[in-house]
């Protein structure tokens, strides 16, 4: 008998209709001899309703205050998977993050997991239940209501997987697994039916929206096996078959094939560049500039610094399009500090990336790639690469079709190997 962690997202939580599916699912996996730890989200939209209201309160919602209404939503769903469960004749039970207890730190709205006291999940586990836990929170020291932030529930269930030493943990959602790339942006995407945690790691940090990034670092950094599953396939589907589909998230050292050169191409149009014409060009600058921006908890990625000349260069650097006016606002002031000339920010950029741990023993990954966007004439403003990862910077307009090409260009659309 194995232990399975299964986590389902607010659309596999949508209705009491696709509950009573999510039971029959896991009851399912019960009655085939495995121990079932559920963790589930809010219903799909509560937690933005959750979050508006109090908004309608305060503008400015009071962050323990805030998480105290977001966490509510959890606790409608495991109240109802428990009734649905015991509907159809499974022992059941449910915890709130801090009935389990899922301690953390106390920083409101974004907090991270410190301890899980397993003690009560594993009783329960042997005496036949089925254990429903709220994801996405948990309680501090001093037992203040704590969540972790937009997309936590992933994260939770892979920090339940690694506290019981689960064989699996299942994430259902409504995809039925990773892909090559986004199905609505390439009809010809395949699902993917491995993929390595570096792997996923760099695609989320693109942007891919499968899996939410906290909780493929936490997975990688416990040894936690993921596997994507979609949540509307029928709960009656065998649990040979299901299984074994999806997309398992694994070990690079767990593989006894060649990797594949190109696992993927990811890519995020939320993203905004900043360019500071004019810095002197002395030791020191970079942190001049960025620091600021750090203080300010804004994130940076791409960045590059012009060589320079007369003394003087170009410092460029991406951010979150939602973080642009901010980051000027902070500069204006950088700017004037430093001796720079000028600032300039632009949001109609986007990132494209190739990800591949193949790309460790291929050479020519870059050039094939630059090749094939200047044949589309398209234009790369910034690069950015790293052992498994090469990332460009483009023109927003031309998002779609550099996925396209890229896609096709490292036959991405050609069916996955067995």
């Amino acid at each position: 008998m194995s232990l399975i962690v299964q986590k389902y997202g607010g659309t596999s939580v949508g209705s009491t209709e696709r509950i009573k599916n999510v039971a029959r699912r896991v009851a399912k996996w019960k009655a085939a001899g495995h121990d079932v730890v559920v963790v589930v989200s809010a219903m799909s939209g509560e937690t933005n309703r959750l979050i508006a209201l109090a908004k309608e309160i305060q503008p400015h919602p009071d962050p323990r205050e805030l998480d105290v209404v977001a966490s509510t939503g959890e606790q409608v769903t495991i109240g109802l998977l428990c009734m649905a469960l015991m509907e159809i004749g499974q022992k059941a039970r449910s915890y709130t993050g801090g009935q389990v207890k899922v301690l953390t730190d106390n920083a409101y709205t974004k907090a991270r997991i410190t301890d899980i006291d397993d003690n009560g999940i594993r009783r329960d586990l042997a005496n036949g239940y089925v254990v429903v836990v709220a994801g996405f929170q948990g309680v501090d020291a001093e037992g203040n209501i704590t969540t972790l932030g937009r997309g936590g529930s992933d994260t939770s269930g892979v920090a339940f997987a690694a506290a019981l030493k689960a064989e699996e943990c299942q994430i259902y959602t409504d995809v039925d697994g990773v892909y090559t790339t986004d199905p609505r942006i390439e009809p010809d995407a395949q699902r993917l039916k491995t993929i390595t945690f570096e792997e996923m790691l760099e695609m989320a940090s693109l942007g891919s929206k499968v899996l939410q990034i906290r909780s493929v670092e936490f997975a990688g950094k416990y040894k936690v096996r993921l596997r994507v599953l979609s949540s509307l396939t029928p709960p009656d589907l065998p649990v040979a078959q299901e299984a074994t589909s999806g997309t398992l998230i694994t070990f690079e050292e767990d593989s006894d094939m060649e990797q594949a050169l190109v696992a993927g191409v990811a890519f995020n149009r939320d993203e905004a560049k900043i360019t500071i014409l004019g810095v002197p060009d002395r030791p020191g600058i970079a942190y001049q500039i960025l620091d600021p921006i750090a203080l300010a908890n804004i994130e940076v990625d791409v960045i590059v610094q012009n060589i320079g000349r007369d003394g003087m260069t170009d410092f460029s650097f991406t951010t979150h399009r939602n973080d642009l006016k901010k980051t000027l606002d902070i500069l204006q002031n950088v700017c004037r500090h430093i001796g720079a000339r000028e600032v300039l920010g632009d949001d109609r950029i986007c990132k494209v990336g190739l990800v591949g741990v193949g790309m460790r023993s291929h050479v020519g990954v870059a050039s094939k790639m630059f090749r094939a966007l200047a044949e589309e004439g398209i234009n790369i403003q910034m690069i950015s690469t790293s052992e498994i990862k090469i990332t460009v910077v483009i023109d927003e307009k031309y998002m779609e079709l550099a996925v396209r090409v890229l896609h096709k260009t490292f036959d991405l659309d050609q069916p996955q190997r067995p």
